[in-house]
């Protein structure tokens, strides 16, 4: 696979008191674009891609500087803040991350910038508005990818994995290639990671590594190993130390009898 950097925009103002959702936005039920979409409560989203993508794109201390959320709403229409659409999964780069999640929305306009990457999970409810009405409302916003991921394997969305890159404002098929391992993988510029659906799943590759991010259960595994390693590592240094300690004696003794003869 072919190396891929993340690109982090410089980061923008946005600073503002925090305020109650409720007193910014009207919800109405009779206009359909004002319906706030409710968080599809499933695993993929909860326990794999969210805390998977966490772990990746905020380390380092970056957290300040990321924003990636799960349930917040995004408005999209600067004199209607009743006109909105909330994402199961989207990252913004360079911005203010506190300051939009202490609003609770994120408002394009004010942070500078459209989220970078957009990714929806297929559910009953919602398959075929994700592939119409809230697609065109993302290229509309300007995101530049959005992925879809079906979990059932392809019931829903047609095929269990698909992404779009946007291209003289529109959206274009992102290239799905069959990997070695029998993984098929698209490649995000955005986050600088290779989505990939493997053996009924969805996982990232981080090509700079040429190996698959650690979910849920394998980064927990992999945190015992990791304790492990730091265990024998600093076995190692500690028996360096007294290897040090004991030339360092030695060296001492042999100057003192030089200095006797």
């Amino acid at each position: 696979m072919i190396a891929t950097t993340t690109k982090t925009a410089t980061t923008l103002p946005y600073r503002r008191e925090p305020i109650d959702i409720e007193e910014l936005i009207d919800f109405n039920p009779d206009e359909p674009e004002a319906q706030i979409e409710a968080m599809l409560q499933n695993p993929v989203i909860l326990y794999d891609i969210m805390p998977t993508l966490n772990r990746r794109l905020t380390r380092g201390g970056r957290d300040a500087e990321v924003f990636l959320d799960s349930d917040t709403i995004l408005c999209y229409d600067r004199s209607n803040l009743n006109v909105r659409i909330q994402p199961d999964c989207y990252v913004a780069f360079g911005v203010d991350a506190q300051a939009i999640r202490a609003r609770k929305v994120y408002l394009p306009w004010e942070v500078g910038k459209p989220p970078d990457f957009a990714l929806e999970v297929a559910s009953d409810a919602t398959a075929r508005y994700d592939t119409t009405a809230k697609m065109d409302v993302y290229r509309r916003i300007g995101i530049p990818e959005l992925w879809l991921v079906d979990s059932t394997g392809g019931d829903l969305y047609g095929q269990p994995l698909a992404g779009w890159r946007l291209s003289g404002g529109e959206y274009q098929p992102i290239e799905l290639r069959v990997e070695s391992d029998g993984a098929a993988c698209g490649r995000s510029e955005a986050i600088g990671l290779h989505l990939c659906w493997d053996g009924g799943q969805l996982r990232f590759f981080d090509p700079s590594t040429n190996r698959y991010l650690n979910n849920s259960d394998e980064a927990f595994e992999d945190s015992e190993e990791l304790d492990s390693e730091r265990a024998a590592h600093a076995r190692t240094r500690q028996a360096l130390m007294r290897e040090r300690e004991r030339t360092r004696q030695l060296e001492e003794e042999l100057r003192r009898l030089h200095g006797t003869e």
